[in-house]
């Protein structure tokens, strides 16, 4: 089986470099982010450790979100996310849970906006059977509808959802430019990429 490479930023070991290059995506945001704060007991003799807890997130509910960066996902994977992800979530109403975890994987590719907005679009319902799906709110608040993460006018990280009136609140392009950073990151040889914070 091959195996991610870990890899090192911000005095953070990631265990790849697909993490380490959301990291980047996350400081081009300018949200605050923890790497791997916290393991949980889910209760059925399985433990789940979320990759990153942004915190202060802009959107339906400002609080704070676990992002899980899932490079291939496996069915025990599967299984422990969505059991974290219910474990606060309310069935009668749709708002974010002490547990909303968003799902991604590889940094969307596009030269423009548009194109990584169709790309999460594309992404965001196309999941294996009882797999959450990438770039989803089901995971969040049991909404199934696309979540674009990016930064809105105001400066600040946001997760939009998959319709016009919430997409009109990114700034598209501080947004592509924060993917495009992210895409570009290299740590070989002891490269350090370059971030710039918008806000």
């Amino acid at each position: 089986m091959i195996k991610a490479i870990p890899t090192e930023y911000k005095g953070y070991r990631f265990r790849s470099r697909l993490e380490a290059r959301w990291a980047v995506f996350f400081d081009a945001c300018g949200v605050e982010w923890e790497y791997e704060p916290e393991g949980y007991d889910l209760g059925d003799g399985t433990y789940y450790l979320p990759d990153f807890l942004l915190h202060g997130v802009d959107g339906r509910a400002e609080g704070d979100l676990y992002v899980e960066v899932k490079g291939q996902m496996t069915d025990e994977d599967a299984k422990k996310i969505i059991r974290f992800a219910k474990t606060d979530m309310n069935p009668y109403r749709l708002e974010k849970s002490e547990t909303a975890v968003l799902v991604v994987g590889r940094i969307p590719e596009g030269e423009t906006a548009t194109d990584i907005l169709d790309y999460i679009s594309s992404t965001a319902y196309s999941a294996a059977p009882d797999h959450p799906c990438e770039f989803n709110f089901e995971t969040i608040d049991g909404d199934c509808f696309a979540a674009h993460p990016g930064i809105n006018k105001a400066g600040r990280f946001e997760l939009f959802g998959d319709d016009s009136t919430y997409l009109s609140d990114m700034d598209e392009i501080a947004t592509e430019r924060a993917y495009r950073l992210a895409r570009q990151a290299r740590f070989e040889h002891g490269e350090k990429p370059k971030i710039r914070r918008y806000r």
